[in-house]
């Protein structure tokens, strides 16, 4: 699976030199919470659309006391559409900027045609793509930012045969809201979650959408995994 690389930000600031231990579960053991561990519970057992490719990867190790991390690929065939990174962060004593003792936080990237990259309206449109799956699904959700970022790739000399190429990145944090016993409704995000890398990828929706939510009509071909 083509993971999302990069460092993720919380969007709280000062949260951006997080450093992964190579522990693929994180901070998961029978020391955590037991609301940590019911949330970490729900991820590992939710279900989500055939396309989306979803497994554990190692977690960023200074956000928080504990910590999860999933990585994501939107697959057809042998070819990826988009990829991401799902964090998930819990501090018992709370955090101030998260409002809340949760934290959700992602990067998402795919291919974009060139003309489409340019449209001045993409950062706004990409956003809603993300507030959209969340409203959509009837989560409750506070406190979220982040950043749209595209960047453009023209070859020369040698690499001149290339097409040029754009990217889309989304990087963002929310916090869910905590339900029964402290817990959020992590497998409800995750399935959200799901749903943007889909619509970034160009896949129609799972479920019925939300009308403020705007489609990009143009989508780059397939990456080779």
């Amino acid at each position: 699976m083509a993971a999302a690389q990069g460092r993720l930000s919380d969007g709280a600031g000062g949260m951006d030199d997080a450093k992964d231990t190579g522990e693929a579960d994180g901070h998961t053991g029978s020391a955590a919470p037991p609301a940590f561990r019911a949330a970490v519970e729900a991820l590992r057992t939710a279900r989500m659309r055939p396309q989306v490719e979803v497994e554990p990867t190692p977690a960023p190790q200074r956000l928080a006391p504990f910590s999860y991390a999933l990585e994501a690929a939107v697959v057809d065939g042998d070819q990826d559409l988009a990829d991401g990174r799902l964090v998930l962060l819990h501090d018992p004593a709370g955090h101030d900027a998260w409002r809340g003792t949760f934290r959700l936080v992602t990067l998402v990237r795919a291919e974009l045609e060139p003309e489409m990259a340019a449209d001045p309206l993409l950062p706004e449109v990409c956003w809603s793509w993300l507030t959209g799956a969340l409203q959509t699904r009837g989560l409750a959700y506070g406190e979220p930012s982040g950043t749209v970022t595209r960047a453009s790739s023209h070859y020369f000399g040698g690499l001149a045969e290339r097409p040029a190429a754009s990217q889309i990145e989304i990087r963002a944090s929310w916090t869910p809201r905590e339900g029964l016993g402290g817990v959020p409704d992590t497998a409800g995000h995750l399935v959200s979650w799901c749903d943007l890398l889909a619509q970034v990828a160009g896949l129609p929706p799972a479920a019925p959408g939300d009308a403020s939510v705007v489609t990009l009509p143009q989508r780059r071909g397939p990456q080779s995994r």
